[in-house]
């Protein structure tokens, strides 16, 4: 990485807007932010989860034609790539300190700065989903709503601790080697899918671990050691001031984080889905069991899918229009399969 500078700057050589990357240059270090769509229409701001990029951590949602016509219809996306983590990545240099969560959530408000956002729709999955839960506690007035996916919002219990110290000197010696790779894919999906001595693999996981052998190991230790120190947020959770939605997997290794999460945020103003038969990646695992709550979910905000809309949004969002009763559990499809929905209780 290189040198840091106290105000956000770019690469002009590399800025190409409409579906081009961006390399900012932040008081933290570079980012890699993707950017899809109309610059005009309102920002959905993504993160992904540990080794992963948007590609291979949102690709399956946004491929889905559903998805694709609710949220690039309404959205202009900007994919935020957790540093080192873009396509074609350098190595992080050994020299480069490692940056706390709240320093990599400094980094997500800078990112706004530069392409002068004032308010987003954050999305987030597992690990990207604390950093922007921790975005949206530290910079409150900048977001509308929280999209998150099996979200971490607990410090790691000393088994966990311990478990991912143990990871992490896999991949400082070692690289990415096989054990690695299975923690990492486990963490990701469910059995089902990560198949067995029976059962071949599904095509996601083949192209995930494929994938991680692309990845640059000091990169992906690096992005570890910020995880493996992050904090509690329950408190700051209280004090949250958008609408949230979560999604999680009932196989999930984050599963009850997710529904001590939902317990402890406004029950007014969130709701919990659980996607049953489900690993961590919910958006790439079965991003088809998405499509109903995020429909009601962004209704409120006044956006539909392209069929039905008699506009094209092109303001700010008002998170004050979203009727509670949208995320109640009948409206969220709790009868359909595979989606169950509850009403936080308390965990």
């Amino acid at each position: 990485m290189g040198e840091s500078s106290g105000s956000v700057s770019v690469d002009v050589e590399r800025i190409s807007f409409g579906g081009k990357e961006h390399h900012v240059l932040t008081s933290h270090g570079p980012i890699s932010v993707a950017v899809y769509g109309d610059l005009e229409k309102p920002a959905l701001v993504t993160y992904p989860d540990v080794a992963l990029n948007h590609m291979s951590c949102f690709q399956g949602l946004f491929f889905c034609p559903e998805a694709a016509s609710l949220l690039l219809h309404n959205f202009c996306i900007y994919h935020i790539s957790p540093p080192g983590h873009e396509l074609g990545a350098a190595p992080i240099s050994s020299d480069e300190p490692v940056l706390s969560l709240d320093q990599l959530a400094d980094q997500v408000a800078e990112v706004l700065d530069f392409f002068g956002l004032e308010t987003v729709m954050c999305f987030g999955v597992t690990a990207g989903a604390y950093i922007l839960t921790l975005f949206a506690a530290k910079y409150r007035e900048h977001v509308l709503g929280l999209i998150l996916v099996s979200p971490l919002c607990k410090a790691p219990s000393w088994s966990e601790w311990l478990y991912m110290k143990v990871v992490s000197n896999l991949l400082y010696f070692y690289g990415m080697c096989g054990l690695v790779k299975e923690y990492l894919l486990q963490r990701y999906f469910s059995k089902e899918v990560r198949g067995s001595s029976q059962v071949p693999e599904s095509d996601i996981v083949q192209a995930c671990r494929s994938l991680l052998d692309e990845k640059q190991s000091a990169n992906v230790w690096w992005f570890l050691q910020s995880i493996n120190g992050r904090h509690d947020l329950t408190e700051a959770l209280k004090k949250l001031q958008c609408r949230t939605l979560i999604f999680v997997g009932e196989d999930s290794p984050f599963h009850s984080e997710a529904l001590h999460m939902s317990a402890k945020l406004d029950q007014r103003y969130s709701a919990l889905v659980e996607v049953q038969a489900c690993g961590s990646v919910v958006t790439e695992e079965q991003p088809h069991a998405m499509m109903i709550p995020l429909e009601y979910f962004l209704m409120g905000y006044g956006m539909y899918r392209p069929s039905q809309l008699s506009y094209s949004p092109r303001s700010p969002l008002s998170p004050l229009c979203i009727s509670p009763e949208l995320l109640s559990p009948e409206s969220m499809g709790v009868k359909l399969k595979p989606i169950k929905t509850r009403i936080p209780a308390e965990v």
